[in-house]
């Protein structure tokens, strides 16, 4: 098989995602072609720079806004008529990663992120066109791994499987495009939602949110502690703050440092090299480690008591394989508040509107048989081999 994994910069996510699922697929099928493209690749520069920092401001400095637009744009009408009034002005972008996906001629597409989708979808409907045109049977029924004729051009086109993976424990409309053959979903629920909104039931697995293969491991938590000169007499709280390094990491540190109870913290500050420096450098009460951009997150998270973040997709995936329990702080509006809301409703988090309130919960929740129920209900939902059964799901739809 020929193998496409089609993702876009918009928080790191999604880009995770998409490398996830390439370990897995080359795992699995060694002998497959498969190739990760990240679409903004093709965007002009302006247009480049207006999707990367776009999105990080808005949360950033607007996150109300950012949660009305991911409200309103939730409609499943709504997202069909932007991808129509998209097929009808194609951008420059999306004619460029056409002709990307035309030369490389996939069997199958995985997309971690909704914006390939209306181009797969732009591609999809010419090529039946050119079929129809070529003179295909009238009433002939077109599948996904089926060829459509190119006309005028005397060889077989391929027209692949389109795969939605969705990175979010709630499926946005966007991610719903007629195209569509499999939708690779967190949660029963994600499911349920999905089939309610007309997705065909049969064509909508749940198959959890892919992450590498390393969060399958269960390290052995001692000798990881020790490895990072942590003590076994304190609990370990893990404090992230996301690829680029945003969120009130500085704001938690200091609430952390109200806490009468003995603790230590971890705080990985990812890509933001400005706030791993501010905070390395200032006193704090407890003993806290602070680091960069960190490889082995996965022992990170392993060693944690609790890990204090925003739920993002991903990292909420990656933290329920391990069976951590979190505690969500000021989670923004949109899909960082429906991961939330799924979260609480299982009973794997606890969550905070505000700094403020950090050291009351923790002084609730640390030693307590809360957190560990929590961390049961965590690994009850966690999925670490999600990654592997999406590419099982697609080869068995395929063949």
């Amino acid at each position: 098989m020929r193998v496409l994994i089609a993702t876009a910069t918009a928080g790191g996510g999604h880009l995770a995602a998409a490398a996830a699922l390439d370990e897995a697929w080359r795992a699995c099928r060694p002998e497959d072609q498969v190739e990760r493209v990240d679409v903004v690749k093709f965007f002009s520069p302006l247009h480049r720079k207006i999707h990367a920092e776009g999105y990080l401001a808005m949360v950033g400095h607007a996150p109300e806004l950012w949660g009305l637009m991911f409200n309103k744009t939730d409609n499943p009408t709504l997202a069909r008529r932007l991808n129509r009034w998209r097929r009808v002005f194609p951008s420059q972008s999306r004619l460029r990663l056409a002709r990307y996906v035309e030369q490389f001629e996939p069997n199958a597409v995985l997309c971690t992120h909704y914006l390939p989708l209306g181009t797969l979808g732009r591609l999809r409907a010419q090529k039946l066109k050119q079929r129809r045109a070529g003179g295909s049977r009238a009433g002939e029924a077109v599948s996904a791994t089926q060829a459509a004729v190119g006309a005028g051009e005397g060889r077989t086109l391929p027209l692949p499987m389109v795969v939605s993976v969705v990175t979010d424990f709630e499926a946005h409309a966007l991610w719903m495009e007629p195209c569509v053959d499999l939708y690779c979903v967190a949660a029963e629920e994600s499911r349920a939602r999905l089939v309610a909104r007309g997705a065909a039931a049969q064509n909508v697995v749940a198959t959890g949110i892919p992450i590498s293969g390393k969060f399958s491991a269960r390290p052995e938590r001692k000798a990881v502690r020790r490895a990072l000169g942590l003590r076994d007499d304190q609990p370990v709280l893990l404090v992230l703050s996301g690829g680029f390094g945003t969120g009130p990491v500085g704001d938690i540190l200091r609430e952390l440092d109200k806490v009468g109870r003995p603790l230590q913290s971890v705080v990985v500050t990812g890509h933001n090299e400005e706030l791993r420096r501010e905070l390395a450098v200032a006193c704090w009460q407890h003993p806290t480690h602070v680091l960069g951009y960190a490889s082995n997150m996965h022992e990170l998270m392993a060693v944690a008591d609790l890990i204090i973040t925003k739920p993002g997709g991903l990292t909420t995936a990656e933290v329920l394989a391990l069976g951590r329990p979190l505690l969500i702080v000021n989670p923004i509006p949109g899909q960082e508040a429906a991961n939330s809301d799924f979260l609480l409703e299982h009973g794997a988090a606890a969550k905070v509107n505000r700094t403020e309130d950090l050291p009351f919960r923790l002084e609730q929740l640390l030693g307590t048989k809360k957190l560990a129920a929590m961390a049961r209900a965590a690994k009850a939902l966690g999925r670490p081999g999600a990654a592997s059964e999406i590419c099982r799901q697609v080869v068995r739809r395929f063949h």
